[in-house]
């Protein structure tokens, strides 16, 4: 049994995107590929959509339990549209199973134009990340969405600077969540702690001290670190030790 949903604004592309059928069909350039998915880029009408493509749950009982990776950052990227928290749009997504069985899924969203990946400016030492002014603004951004995702007990899981993207304007967008997941007392404590650490993996290499408190700091939603937050920021500089 499929279930497939394409969104209302793109019915004009029924023909490509219009069934779990016809978007398995779909030719296009492959950006990545594992055992059990890949991602291709395609282009209709001058705007670009990333295709991501599973086949595969996993093995055994994965196959059965749990939600599979492609329902989960479906559903994740809707949370974040719900909360406000801006993210690639939607263009659709289904899946497919038989006998109770994951077969295959996909999920479309359309491109946010104009946008790079926080980890690509720090690999080519973008003079926005010395622009203090830039580096603040995005800072508010990243702190506030942060926070809001752990405000609803979610964390992101893989909440990196590749996951991250800034426009033009100097907006910041959310993607790439298919790991995030809501949690509860330690281990909701122990998933914010990694997703803190997980940010500042790449913040300790290319902003100051003072930048990287300031943006712990509106996180917080303090003007200045108590005791609970210098617990917390040693947990955050600790936990990938032994690790890398």
């Amino acid at each position: 049994m499929a279930g497939w949903n394409l969104a209302e604004d793109y019915r004009a592309l029924a023909a490509d995107f219009g069934s779990l059928q016809a978007v398995f069909e779909l030719q296009g350039r492959r950006l990545t590929k594992d055992p059990l998915s890949e991602v291709i880029l395609i282009e209709r009408d001058g705007v670009r959509y990333y295709v991501k493509r599973y086949w595969g749950a996993g093995k055994g009982l994965r196959r059965y339990l749990g939600r599979p990776r492609v329902k989960a950052e479906w559903q994740n990227l809707r949370h974040f549209a719900r909360w406000g928290i801006p993210t690639a749009p939607i263009v659709a997504y289904g899946l497919e199973r038989r006998a109770g069985a994951f077969v295959r899924g996909a999920l479309i969203t359309r491109e946010l134009e104009h946008t790079c990946d926080l980890a690509m400016l720090a690999k080519e030492g973008d003079p926005r990340l010395r622009n203090a002014s830039w580096v603040d603004d995005i800072s508010r951004q990243l702190a506030q969405h942060t926070r809001t995702l752990h405000d609803h007990h979610f964390t992101h899981n893989d909440l990196k600077w590749r996951n991250l993207l800034v426009n033009e304007q100097g907006r910041l967008f959310f993607i790439d969540c298919p790991t995030g997941s809501f949690w509860w007392g330690a281990l909701l404590r122990y998933r914010i702690v990694k997703d803190l650490a997980c940010l500042d993996k790449v913040a300790k290499q290319v902003l100051r001290r003072t930048q990287r408190l300031r943006f712990y700091l509106q996180y917080r939603q303090r003007a200045r670190l108590d005791e609970a937050g210098k617990r917390q920021v040693r947990r955050i500089l600790k936990f990938f030790e032994g690790r890398e």
